[in-house]
């Protein structure tokens, strides 16, 4: 079994590694391969991924090359983990927004637009090459924004499944909470790529005990602390929303936070530096500590999971992002979503979803139809475009707003944008 991460040069990779030495029962890997255009970056992860893999005596080869023809040739699943810009058009992403008074971030509103259209035309070259080298070849897709992203793909009819790490991350801390094996819990995740809510939480399968009344009765000021939301919207919620919701819920106070401190990527910026100094270093053969600062707790053990079941075939449930085909059926067949699928060698079939309440589905059903916007922005180009998605974004929807960001965008984004 061969598997090849474009954006293999991330200090996101020994996270990664780790898991597959660990897991290596539930995938078997033989061979390795990282792929990116950033050979000292590659020299270094690449290093420490072998480090780390001998002292767990993982019998597989690692390999890094910046050809990502050769990378990716004979590869039975690829993982896309890339930052088109890299930290500094992050650091974009997350502050001019904030000039209009409008959330900065990488994911969503004007700077996840930003994202949306450096990325998209990349991630399908890419995958026209994957395709090219090995037509059977699963795309896992772990690059934000990963709705608007898989949708592409997918629309592309590419074989490709979209991975977030919220799901898994919610499923590890309820366990630790109710002092239960993260096995043992079974989520009710429902939206779409970050706007998500848990609606139920049982322990023992689908038809085990809902505990989340007992959670948020028990654990609800802890649950609240760490999505940093006021317990009693919660409490008022009765479900456990995405930490990404609070962009909508608490839009102002989030946007006067944000101008009041540096920037997430230049913090990330900082933390890079610092790991990549410990990368380099011969006697370190594990992942440091300081990794878990820089985000995507668990992405490892989600990553292994999915990959695990498209290749092997297993039909195990997963949280994964994929076509809607009527799972909530006031969105469009080719909306991609983010539920519980049914994941075998042909892909991922959500499963049934119980009707989605008026207070969740009213902001679904607008981002979604943000997303189609963004991604007619993305394939197509044009100013037009740009303002249609950011009009219709419901943290943007003014004109004047639209009209500025637009503008800013393109201009903070021309060297990528091949229309601009």
């Amino acid at each position: 079994m061969k598997l090849a991460v474009v954006g293999g040069g991330s200090t996101y990779t020994p996270e990664l590694i780790d898991g597959f030495a660990r897991l290596r029962d539930a995938l078997p890997l033989e061979e390795l391969v990282l792929v990116d255009p950033a050979a000292d970056r590659l020299e270094l992860v690449g290093g420490l991924a072998r480090r780390i893999f001998a002292k767990q005596g993982h019998p597989g080869t690692i390999s890094w090359t910046d050809d990502l023809d050769a990378g990716v040739d004979g590869a039975d699943a690829v993982l896309l983990q890339l930052r088109v810009g890299g930290q500094a058009a992050r650091n974009q992403d997350e502050t001019w927004p904030l000039e209009c008074g409008c959330v900065g971030q990488e994911t969503t509103g004007a700077g996840g637009l930003a994202k949306a259209l450096r990325t998209v035309p990349v991630v399908l070259d890419i995958a026209e090459r994957v395709r090219r080298r090995n037509p059977d070849a699963w795309i896992v897709d772990f690059t934000n924004p990963v709705g608007i992203v898989t949708r592409a793909l997918l629309t592309a009819g590419h074989r490709a499944v979209g991975l977030c790490n919220v799901a898994i991350g919610f499923q590890r801390k309820f366990a630790r909470l109710l002092g239960v094996e993260p096995g043992e819990v079974t989520l009710e995740h429902i939206g779409l790529n970050h706007l998500t809510w848990e609606r139920s939480v049982r322990i023992g399968g689908t038809d085990g005990e809902d505990v989340l009344p007992k959670l948020l009765a028990e654990h609800g000021g802890a649950i609240a602390d760490d999505l940093r939301m006021p317990r009693t919207l919660v409490e008022r919620l009765g479900v456990v929303p995405s930490y990404y919701l609070r962009y909508y819920y608490q839009h102002d106070a989030v946007v006067r936070e944000l101008r009041s401190k540096p920037s997430r990527a230049a913090e990330v910026a900082a933390i890079e530096r610092e790991l990549l100094e410990m990368y380099g270093d011969p006697a370190l053969d594990e992942k440091p500590e300081l990794l878990g600062k820089r985000g995507g707790a668990f992405y490892s053990e989600a990553a292994v999971d999915l990959t695990s079941s498209l290749l092997r075939d297993t039909g195990e449930v997963r949280i994964v992002n994929t076509l809607n085909q009527g799972t909530l059926p006031f969105l469009p067949d080719d909306a991609v979503i983010e539920v519980p699928a049914s994941v075998d060698a042909q892909g991922a079939k959500p499963l049934p979803a119980r009707p989605l309440e008026p207070l969740f589905a009213g902001l679904v059903a607008n981002v979604t139809a943000y997303e189609h916007l963004a991604l007619e922005a993305a394939l197509k180009g044009g100013r037009e475009r740009v303002f249609q998605a950011l009009l219709s974004h419901p943290l943007i929807g003014q004109i004047e707003y639209a009209e500025k960001l637009t503008d800013d965008l393109i201009a903070h984004n021309r060297e990528h944008l091949a229309w601009a």
